[in-house]
């Protein structure tokens, strides 16, 4: 399979997915990757693309990013999801690296009414905001209260306006010390919808998972850090048909004991030809969960608190 086919957001499954189309066992030149897997619960994975080659390899900016998988949050269980909670904080803070004095601008991209689309403004509603409170009231303010400003700035279609030029136009007249994006985000496994979390230091690119490039968010066009937060909520339609067909050839091949025409129809890229099928002329289709609903309503709750806990006080 060709990485550059397969949409995906998540610099785990970019390396996974080049590792597999160059049949490399070891680690790809100029990565370094180091898996926490102590809980088994939630396994942490650090990507460190620290070269330009390996960079232009995954077509990913170079940089720090960590995955967050947690399987068990579609059981919205609360300690469970407490648990998760404050691993993000702890991430948080580590990446961000907040002075006191610090100012800081949340992000929410996405449509607010598209439910796939719509964790970062649905986080951004529930950022504790302080930045008017500290310039108005700071007489009023605990003394190791952070400057926190937000914005859900829409998207391009209903708005006319590129999210990288709203967000500029505010970074230059709030002048935040750091930027914090949040996003939901396309993965080309099932299973991470909801239940995984990617932190970057790299900023982002919205829309890159699904092939809608838009302004880049980073540090060099917005002139400050840029710290992207993000979810998988959908997947490419053919990726689930492709996933389904090795899983049924590896159920037959267990039962035929494994036939050499078995072998050969798991090891041929079926992708190209399901997504044909699966593509009526020049659509793509993106597929989530029919509770898709309830599972943005959990994982907001817990993106919301790595935040906040994060960035709130010094």
């Amino acid at each position: 399979m060709e990485i550059n086919r397969v949409r995906t957001d998540l610099a785990v499954e970019t390396r996974e997915l080049y590792k597999q189309a160059q049949r490399i066992d070891d680690e790809i030149p100029g990565i370094e990757t180091i898996i926490d897997n102590s809980n088994k619960d939630i396994v942490i994975t650090t990507v460190n693309i620290l070269s330009d080659e390996a960079a232009e390899k995954l077509n990913k900016s170079k940089g720090k990013y960590i995955t967050i998988d947690a399987p068990k949050l579609k059981q919205n269980d609360e300690e469970f999801n407490d648990k998760v909670g404050k691993k993000l904080i702890e991430i948080v803070k580590e990446i961000t690296n907040l002075k006191s004095t610090d100012t800081v601008l949340v992000v929410g991209l996405g449509n607010e009414k598209i439910t796939a689309d719509s964790l970062g403004p649905k986080v951004v509603s529930k950022i504790d905001i302080t930045r008017h409170l500290l310039n108005y009231i700071p007489q009023y303010m605990s003394p190791d209260t952070r400057s926190v400003c937000a914005i859900a700035p829409g998207v391009l279609g209903t708005t006319g306006i590129e999210t990288g030029e709203v967000i500029k136009g505010i970074v230059e007249k709030v002048k935040p010390s750091i930027i914090i994006v949040v996003d939901a985000l396309a993965s080309r496994r099932i299973e991470r919808i909801a239940t995984t979390i990617q932190i970057a230091n790299t900023g982002i690119v919205p829309g890159s998972g699904l092939g809608n490039n838009r302004n880049a968010i980073t540090e060099e066009t917005m002139g400050v850090p840029v710290i992207a937060i993000g979810v998988p909520t959908v997947v490419e339609a053919a990726v689930i048909a492709n996933d389904a067909l090795e899983i049924f050839v590896e159920k037959l091949q267990k039962e035929a004991r494994s036939s050499h025409e078995l072998n050969e129809l798991i090891k041929k890229d079926n992708y190209n030809e399901i997504k044909s099928a699966l593509m009526p002329g020049d659509i793509n289709l993106v597929v989530t969960p029919k509770d898709i609903d309830e599972l943005i309503e959990n994982i907001k709750e817990i993106i919301v608190q790595g935040i906040n806990l994060a960035i709130s006080t010094s």
